[in-house]
Formats: C-alpha cells, sequence, structure tokens
C-alpha cells in the first residue's frame, strides 16, 4: 500500500468520525413514521425546528429502524435518543428495553391509549404520539331518522340498525353504505369494530357464541344496506353521489366528501356493543431507549411533541391526528376538523375498546385477512349457516396463527406464544 493510499484513508477516517460526532451532537430522533419526502422535509422543518436543540429526524422501514435499535441495546450504548413508532413495534421490545417515561407528567387525553403505552407493565413504556383511524359519516339529510334519544356521538349498533332501517323505510331504499368492493377495507371493520364491540377479542373469540351474534346484528344492518356495496371501495364517493347517507370508512377515503361539500355532512364515532366502542387505532408512539446518551434532551423532546402547538404542527406535516386535547384551527381542511372531533370523541369515549391493527403475523397478514373477508363473503353474501362458516374459518385463522407465532394484540388478552383461537 503506497503512502498517498495510508494519507487518504486517514483523511477518510477522520472525516468520518468528525460527521459521526456532528450527527451524534444532535438529538437523534429514530422512526419509522413520516417517512415519505415531503413529511420528513416537513417534520424537520415545520415540526422539530421549534425544539431548543437541534434533532436529526430519520426515518426508516420497519426493519432497519428494529436492527440498528437491537444492535446498540445489544452493546449497551448507542446514539439514539428518541423511538417514534406504532404500538406493534414497540409490543414487540422488552420493555426493560425502555426507559420509564411516568416522571414526565405527559399522556395521551385517552386512557385508552395510555394503558397501551404501558405494555403489560405498570409504567409509562412509550409515550402516544399521534394516531389515525376509521370513523363513520353521514349525510345531514339523514339525521332526522336517528332514533329518538340517540346520540349521534354515542351510538350503540342496535341504534345504527334502526337508524339504517328508518332511512330505508323514509326513502324507499337502503342508503347505509359499506366498503365491500375489492380494494375496500371491510376486514378492518371486522378486526378493529364489530368483533372487539362484541367479543372483546378477535382472534380467541373468533367462533365463540358472542361471535355469532355479532354477525347476526351485522346481518340485520346489511338488510339496509345499498345492494351495490359490493361495488364501493373508497366511500366518499358514495357520500358524494348520494348512492349511501350513512358510511363506515378510513379517515383519508372520507376526505375528498368533506373537502368538497363541509355542509353536507357530519363524522361521529363508531357505534358501541355490549363489550365496548371496538375502533381501530393507529397509534404511534414516543419512547426512549436504555442506551439514550442524553436521558434529559430525549425526555425534553417527548415532551415537546406532546404540547399542543407540536400536535397541531405534526397533523398539518402527517395527517395523523393529535393524541392530547387541542382545539383544531379554522384553517385546517374540512376533513380534518370534522375527523378530528370524531376521532377525539371516540378514542376519549369511556367505552372505548381498541381493537389494534394485526401485529407479528410478517407475510401472513393478508392471508390473515383474507379469513375475515371470507367469512364476511360466505355468511352475509351467501348466507350461510353462521356457526358452520366459522368452525370453517376458525382451523384456517389457527393454522396462520400457529405457522406465525404471534402472541394476541389488544383486545384479545395476552398469549405466550402463539395467539389460540379458543
Amino acid at each position: 500500500m503506497t503512502r498517498m493510499t495510508h494519507f487518504a484513508g486517514a483523511v477518510s477516517g477522520l472525516a468520518l468520525l468528525v460527521s459521526t460526532a456532528a450527527v451524534q451532537a444532535d438529538v437523534l430522533f429514530w422512526s419509522t413514521q413520516a417517512r415519505p419526502v415531503e413529511e420528513a422535509q416537513a417534520m424537520r422543518q415545520d415540526v422539530l425546528s421549534g425544539f431548543d436543540e437541534t434533532v436529526d429526524y430519520q426515518p426508516n422501514e420497519d426493519g432497519p429502524w428494529l436492527t440498528r435499535l437491537q444492535a446498540e441495546l445489544q452493546a449497551g450504548s448507542g446514539s439514539i435518543e428518541v423511538l417514534g413508532a406504532l404500538h406493534g413495534n414497540f409490543s414487540a421490545i422488552d420493555p426493560e428495553s425502555l426507559v420509564d417515561l411516568d416522571d414526565l407528567g405527559v399522556s395521551a387525553s385517552s386512557e385508552t391509549f395510555n394503558t397501551l403505552a404501558r405494555l403489560g407493565t405498570d409504567n409509562m413504556q412509550y409515550i402516544p404520539w399521534m394516531q389515525a383511524t376509521y370513523i363513520m359519516a353521514a349525510n345531514k339529510e339523514a339525521l332526522p331518522y336517528l332514533p329518538d334519544g340517540a346520540d349521534i356521538n354515542a351510538l350503540t349498533y342496535d341504534q345504527l340498525i334502526e337508524w339504517a332501517a328508518n332511512v330505508h323505510e323514509g326513502t324507499g331504499s337502503p342508503k347505509f353504505g359499506f366498503p365491500a368492493g375489492p380494494k375496500g377495507l371491510k376486514h378492518r371493520f371486522f378486526q378493529g369494530y364489530l368483533y372487539p364491540s362484541y367479543t372483546d377479542g378477535v382472534v380467541r373469540t373468533f367462533a365463540s357464541p358472542e361471535a355469532v351474534t355479532a354477525w347476526e346484528k351485522f346481518g340485520e344492518l346489511w338488510e339496509h344496506t345499498n345492494p351495490s356495496s359490493t361495488n364501493f371501495s373508497f366511500m366518499q364517493e358514495q357520500l358524494l353521489s348520494g348512492d349511501a347517507w350513512i358510511v363506515f370508512d378510513h379517515t383519508s377515503r372520507l376526505a375528498q366528501a368533506f373537502n368538497e361539500r363541509p355542509d353536507d355532512f357530519v363524522a361521529f364515532p363508531a357505534p358501541a356493543g355490549p363489550t365496548g366502542r371496538g375502533f381501530m387505532p393507529v397509534l404511534a408512539g414516543l419512547a426512549v431507549p436504555a442506551t439514550a446518551p442524553d436521558m434529559d434532551a430525549a425526555k425534553a423532546l417527548v415532551s415537546y411533541m406532546l404540547a399542543p402547538e407540536t400536535q397541531l404542527k405534526t397533523l398539518q406535516a402527517t395527517s395523523f391526528f393529535p393524541v392530547v386535547d387541542v382545539e383544531l384551527p379554522d384553517d385546517l381542511p374540512a376533513s380534518v376538523q370534522a375527523s378530528g372531533a370524531a376521532i377525539a370523541a371516540m378514542s376519549g369515549a369511556p367505552d372505548a375498546n381498541p381493537g389494534l391493527l394485526p401485529s407479528g403475523l410478517g407475510d401472513k397478514g393478508g392471508d390473515f385477512n383474507r379469513v375475515y373477508v371470507d367469512t364476511f363473503e360466505r355468511i352475509i353474501l351467501a348466507r350461510q349457516p353462521i356457526e358452520r362458516v366459522l368452525e370453517d374459518q376458525k382451523r384456517r385463522l389457527s393454522a396462520i396463527m400457529e405457522e406465525t407465532g404471534a402472541p394476541c394484540w389488544a383486545p384479545d388478552a395476552p398469549s405466550e406464544g402463539a395467539c389460540p383461537v379458543e
């Protein structure tokens, strides 16, 4: 090797050390969220620029995010100060690897979220950060048909069925709309809404007597559902066309209706059943790894991210909604205004019962979803006997859980190893 090569190597090594030192002088925010270039830039320029120290915001795919975190934890030292990720990411991490954040005195306005953030311990292992979810929406022409005494922000499934029946009778056509089309998110309704509301589970309780009741109730609702729903995938289109007056969908798939005709529609929480108001939050949180080099700076950043003004900036940057009580400014899009109020009412409801996104399934996630879609198609569309269908599908679901070894997630009770289909 020549002297020049030695010199070049030394300069290169020195540059790397200087570069690494410069990066580590900032507060490293290691996140699985806000990965698109526009969102990441907005996080850096609009959300994090107000923090007292310089933040190095680094979004990554789940795999690289976890690999680096695990490497630093195994080494017993690292440079990551704050972790940003979904609940499912954190639930796969040993809680002892995360710093107890109770002493920060910050939390979500939803006690349900705060309970999830404890990860089965007595302490806040992460702080809820932001959320997205699915909600209900209706044409205001449907409001006069609400059942007597019904509160649109605290409906039960029985009241929703009665409401849909009233509209059907009053207008002469079924006007409940459901995203049952090829690209519709119908499986999320069953996993995160119907099953938690009637069975307080989604895997363990799949074929339970309570699940039979849930499917019976959905069958009643289907009697007042626009039969063309099997072609509906984005319910904003059916709201705007008038094909449906009462609908369920993801907030992003309702936005166009509210933005184009904000005075014509109302957003509201999903209904409740015997075991609570099931809903599926896409919940992201903030944590501090045990190897964070500057605990004070890390905790200060977590507190900063929960400040109401920061939560609003995060909403504008990511379209994820706040987890603390904030007053949404008038200059936000109409869809954000409407959805935000409905999400706050739903997640903060005393009977809130979140059904989390499936986790631990790897490449079997699609097969898992298919079980619920096939169950819907056989029971509701083909009108096959509920008990027989659930027993058939139970075997498929059990095989998926055993093959993946995925443990239970809320609202199912925790499991050691694969979540059982009881």
